[in-house]
């Protein structure tokens, strides 16, 4: 190691030692922060921000909105196979190969398919999109919107079809 001179205490881009690669560990996943509870709730710069994170606290009113998609998901499959065991029949066709395989199958892929798209939309919730102008946690209500109109359009076809 070279000692810098007294004279000479301001160290020079020769005595720099840093190699310039982070040493520190990323990890995308905190396990302590899913079993003792976490702080994280964003990131604390804006380039962190910026990027897709896992954070281990989520705002409430998150949560009240997944439970409530994840409930109207449910109730527009039940519905959905009302309808369709009254001569309705379903549009979607990747739907439609699901019912083809029973009911069961229809409820499990509905629900893991809507669980799915909400995972993501709730790590990608911070997202700032550009090209549109809003948060990606937008499309959380967005779909919600749509369940609620999706479940409101079921009611008034049963509606029709009891009278």
């Amino acid at each position: 190691m070279r000692r810098l001179r007294e004279t000479n205490a301001r160290p020079t881009p020769m005595t720099e030692r840093r190699s310039g690669m982070d040493r520190r560990r990323k990890s995308p996943f905190n396990s302590r922060g899913l079993f003792w509870g976490g702080r994280r709730e964003s990131g604390r710069r804006y380039t962190d921000r910026q990027r897709p994170m896992l954070a281990d606290r989520y705002q409430q009113s998150l949560f009240g909105v997944i439970v409530l998609i994840l409930f109207l998901s449910v109730i527009d499959a039940i519905l959905t196979l009302f309808l369709i065991n009254h001569g309705a029949i379903e549009l979607n066709p990747v739907m439609a190969f699901y019912l083809d395989l029973g009911p069961y199958t229809f409820l499990l892929v509905k629900y893991a398919l809507t669980s799915v798209g909400l995972v993501i939309l709730l790590v990608f919730h911070n997202r700032f999109l550009n090209s549109m102008g809003i948060k990606a946690g937008a499309f959380l209500y967005v779909t919600l919107a749509a369940f609620v109109s999706v479940v409101s359009w079921e009611m008034y076809l049963i509606s029709r079809v009891m009278t």
